[in-house]
């Protein structure tokens, strides 16, 4: 079954533009990028890259990065932009490089596509080397368990907005349409994703819920009221 993504391909590219939509350019890129320039890395892979957005703002930072995405479409975009880049056209879930290949592994709002995502975790950790990082941008639960097409958002009686959220426990999958854009996206507790790093004997080094750092006023008032994004970094056991 389709996850709508070689459907919504040019309705995404045509979306996100060179500078992202708002989450990533005024809530998650600052956070993100503050964690890769930590410490120089030897050979990063981004899980999930789309069209190279976030390889090319890496690659600018002197990154030698890997983009890989299952969307074909994404992929050829990812090259066209970036011709000197290397992109692959595979899943999360089968990655075919070898043990320890890369010292960073980004998830970067890919973790919510991903239907089987403890295969995906098994092999990102696989492809990391000891000591090597897992960086993650993903979605809120509190936030991908409302009703995603209102953003969660109500009206209450007396004309207030509230945050609206229901089945929070519980890991099921809809669709999300925007923009001429119909995936699907995943719901998960933040449990489910903590329990899959714990497993993999990974240990949590960073975590934050960032919040707007820039843009329209009232699109930050909004991110402000309710918990939007949860960035997290784990670290590969080793030397």
């Amino acid at each position: 079954m389709s996850n709508g993504w070689a459907a919504s391909a040019d309705a995404w590219i045509s979306s996100q533009g060179d500078a992202g939509d708002f989450a990533r350019r005024h809530v998650a890129d600052a956070p993100m990028l503050e964690r890769v320039r930590r410490r120089r890395w030897r050979r990063a892979l981004d899980v999930g890259c789309g069209e190279g957005r976030f390889c090319r703002m890496l690659a600018a930072k002197g990154v030698a990065v890997v983009g890989a995405d299952p969307t074909e479409p994404l992929i050829a975009r990812a090259r066209e932009l970036d011709p000197e880049g290397e992109y692959r056209v595979e899943p999360a879930e089968r990655l075919s490089f070898d043990d320890g290949a890369f010292d960073l592994v980004i998830a970067y709002l890919s973790l919510i596509d991903i239907a089987e995502l403890e295969a995906a975790i098994a092999e990102m950790v696989r492809v990391l080397e000891p000591g090597g990082v897992l960086l993650i941008a993903n979605l809120n639960g509190f936030n991908t368990a409302g009703d995603v097409n209102d953003l969660g958002w109500v009206r209450l009686e007396d004309g207030r907005q509230a945050f609206a959220l229901d089945r929070y426990l519980e890991t099921r999958v809809g669709w999300i349409e925007w923009r001429g854009i119909r995936i699907q996206n995943w719901h998960r507790p933040l449990s489910v994703y903590m329990r899959l790093m714990l497993d993999q004997g990974l240990v949590l080094t960073h975590f934050d819920e960032p919040s707007p750092h820039s843009g329209d006023p009232a699109r930050v008032a909004r991110y402000m009221r309710a918990p939007w994004l949860v960035l997290m970094e784990w670290t590969k056991p080793g030397p």
